[in-house]
C-alpha cells in the first residue's frame, strides 16, 4: 500500500509528550491493541517516528519530522488530529500556511472531515433558537442592527446616544487615583459611602429633598440596571404598568421578564403632550405603577408641571407607584427640570433613577443609581443583589468627584449642547425634514414623510446605504409600531465636525423616493 508523508515542524508540550509517549510504549510492548492487531502492525512505524519527536528536549524551539501516513491505520488518525490542530492554529496566524498544509491530508481524511463538518452544520441548522417565551417577541435591538449597517457602509452615526468625545479630565483623573490607591475590590452592594453621599447631596440641590444615603440610595451598574432592579424588585406577575410611548426599549423587555402587563399611552407630535383623559381611563385596580422618562427619550419632550401634577394625583388616588427615569435631567434647555419625587405627596411612592454617563460623557462607565424611600429601596436592593451585586469600585470613587462638580459645569454643558442642537436642527430643516421641538435630552425627532418612504425602517436603511448617515427608526419604541412609522430620531451628542459632515451629506444626497 502506498504511503504519503507529512513533514511537520512542531514543539511538543510536556502534556503532549507524556500522552503520546505512553501510546508509543504500549504499541512497542504489545500492550496496546493496535500492536496486537496484525492487520494494523504498520502503525508502529509512524509511532516510532513520533517517539523520536517526543524524545527531543522540552526546551527545543522546533523539531522537523517526516511522518508516514497510512489512511487505514490508527496512527493516521492520530496524525490527522495533529494536522487538524496545527491547521486551526495556523489559520489564526497564517492563513496561507494553513492552506498549504491542508492539501497534504489524505483524500479519505479530507472527505471524512468534510462529511463531519456538513453533518455538524446541518445539525446546527436544525436546532431551534432557545429563548424564554416571555422574550420571544423581542428581536436584536435596533441599536445593534443600525450600528452593524453603519460599520458596513462607513456611515456617520447620529443614531446611538453616546458622545464621540471624552468626559472631563478631572473625573478621569479621579478614577486613576482610585485605581492607584487600591480601590479595586468588590464594593459593598449598594454603593461606596462617598458616592452614596454625593448622590444624596446632588439630589438635595436639584429637588430640595433630603434623603438618607445609607437607606435610600442604591448604586447600580448604569441606569438600565436601576430600571431592571426597580421593576424586578417591585413588580409582581400580572401587575399592570403604564408607559408613555415611544419609550426606551429596555422598559418593555424588563417588564416582560417580570411578568407584567404593559399598557402604553401614546405621545403624539408635534408637541408630544400627554392625553390626560386617556391616561386616566387607563388606570385600573390592577395598575401597580406608572413609568415616566423626563426629559423624554426619544422625543426630547419635557413633561410640564401640569402633566406631572395630574399623574401624581392619579398615583395618590389609586395607590400607584411612580418610576421616574431622569437620566437627562441636566439636559433641559427651555425650562428647569422638575423631579417627580419633589411633587407633594409623591416621594413616598416614587423611585427616581439616574446615571453618570449622559451628564459627564462617560456612558461606558455604567454608573447609575436609584433613590427611593426605605420601604421601596428594600425591593430595589433585593433585585440588585442578584443582578450585579456590586458596581465597579474605582469608577464609583470617580463618580463621587464628578457629582461634586460646581454648578458652572452643568451650565456650560447645557450651553454646549444647545449649540449642537441648533446646528443639527437647522441642518435637518435645510435637508427637508419636518423637525419637532426638542426641549431636553440630546435627541431630535423628525418626520421623514417628505421623502416618500413607507416607514421609518425603510427610510433609515436608505439613509445609511445611500446618504451615509445613521438615524434610529423609533417605531420599535411603540407597542403599536404603526404609531411611529413616520418618525426618525437623530442625536446631537457628537462633536461639531461630525454634525456638520452629517448635515452636509443629508443636504446634498437626500432625494425623494
Amino acid at each position: 500500500m502506498a504511503h504519503s508523508s507529512l513533514t511537520l515542524v512542531l514543539v511538543p508540550t510536556p502534556r503532549v509528550r507524556s500522552r503520546v509517549s505512553r501510546q508509543v510504549r504500549d504499541a512497542s510492548s504489545g500492550a496496546h491493541p493496535w500492536r496486537r492487531d496484525s492487520t494494523r502492525c504498520c502503525c508502529s512505524a509512524p509511532l516510532m517516528n513520533l517517539a523520536g519527536f517526543l524524545a527531543t528536549p522540552a526546551t527545543a524551539t522546533a523539531t522537523r519530522h517526516e511522518m508516514p501516513l497510512n489512511p487505514s491505520s490508527s496512527a493516521s488518525f492520530l496524525l490527522s488530529s495533529l494536522r487538524r490542530s496545527l491547521v486551526a492554529s495556523l489559520r489564526k496566524a497564517s492563513p496561507a500556511a494553513a492552506a498549504a498544509l491542508s492539501p497534504m491530508a489524505s483524500a479519505s481524511t479530507v472527505a471524512a472531515e468534510n462529511g463531519a463538518a456538513k453533518a455538524a452544520a446541518e445539525k446546527q441548522q436544525q436546532q431551534p433558537v432557545q429563548v424564554a417565551k416571555r422574550l420571544e417577541k423581542f428581536k436584536t435591538t435596533i441599536f445593534t442592527q443600525m450600528s452593524m449597517l453603519a460599520i458596513k457602509h462607513g456611515a456617520i452615526n447620529l443614531g446611538q446616544g453616546f458622545p464621540n468625545f471624552d468626559g472631563p479630565d478631572f473625573v478621569k483623573e479621579a478614577a486613576i487615583q482610585a485605581i492607584n490607591a487600591g480601590k479595586n475590590q468588590y464594593a459593598r452592594g449598594y454603593g461606596v459611602p462617598e458616592l452614596n453621599s454625593a448622590i444624596a447631596e446632588r439630589f438635595l440641590k436639584d429637588s430640595g429633598l433630603q434623603v438618607d444615603p445609607e437607606k435610600e440610595v442604591t448604586v447600580t451598574s448604569g441606569c438600565t440596571e436601576a430600571i431592571a432592579a426597580t421593576i424586578l424588585g417591585l413588580i409582581n406577575p400580572g401587575d399592570e404598568v403604564i408607559l408613555f410611548a415611544p419609550f426606551y426599549d429596555s422598559y418593555e423587555a424588563t417588564l416582560s421578564m417580570a411578568g407584567a402587563n404593559v399598557k402604553a399611552i401614546t405621545l403624539r407630535p408635534p408637541d408630544f403632550s400627554v392625553p390626560l383623559e386617556e391616561l386616566k381611563a387607563a388606570v385600573s385596580k390592577n395598575t401597580r405603577a406608572i413609568m415616566i422618562n423626563t426629559p423624554h427619550n426619544p422625543t426630547g419632550k419635557m413633561f410640564t408641571r401640569e402633566e406631572l401634577e395630574f399623574i401624581a394625583t392619579l398615583c395618590k388616588e389609586n395607590d400607584v407607584l411612580l418610576f421616574a427615569d431622569e437620566v437627562y435631567d441636566k439636559l433641559a434647555f427651555e425650562a428647569d427640570h422638575i423631579s417627580m419625587a419633589s411633587i407633594p405627596g409623591m416621594y413616598e411612592r416614587t423611585v427616581t433613577m439616574n446615571s453618570l454617563g449622559k451628564t459627564f460623557s462617560l456612558t461606558g462607565w455604567k454608573i447609575g443609581w436609584a433613590i427611593a424611600p426605605p420601604h421601596l429601596t428594600w425591593g430595589v436592593r433585593q433585585a440588585h443583589s442578584f443582578l450585579t451585586f456590586a458596581t465597579c469600585t474605582p469608577m464609583q470613587a470617580a463618580a463621587a468627584a464628578a457629582l461634586r462638580a460646581p454648578d458652572s459645569y452643568y451650565e456650560e454643558l447645557r450651553r454646549d449642547y444647545g449649540a449642537k442642537k441648533a446646528l443639527l436642527v437647522n441642518g435637518l430643516k435645510d435637508a427637508g425634514f419636518i423637525v419637532y421641538p426638542s426641549s431636553g435630552t440630546y435627541f431630535v425627532m423628525v418626520d421623514h414623510t417628505p421623502f416618500g418612504f413607507d416607514n421609518d425602517i425603510e427610510f433609515c436603511e436608505y439613509l445609511i446605504r445611500e446618504v451615509g448617515v445613521v438615524a434610529i427608526p423609533p417605531s420599535v419604541f411603540y407597542l403599536n409600531p404603526e404609531d411611529g412609522k413616520n418618525l426618525v430620531r437623530f442625536t446631537f451628542c457628537k462633536d461639531d465636525e461630525t454634525l456638520r459632515a452629517a448635515v452636509e451629506r443629508m443636504k446634498t444626497k437626500l432625494r425623494k423616493k
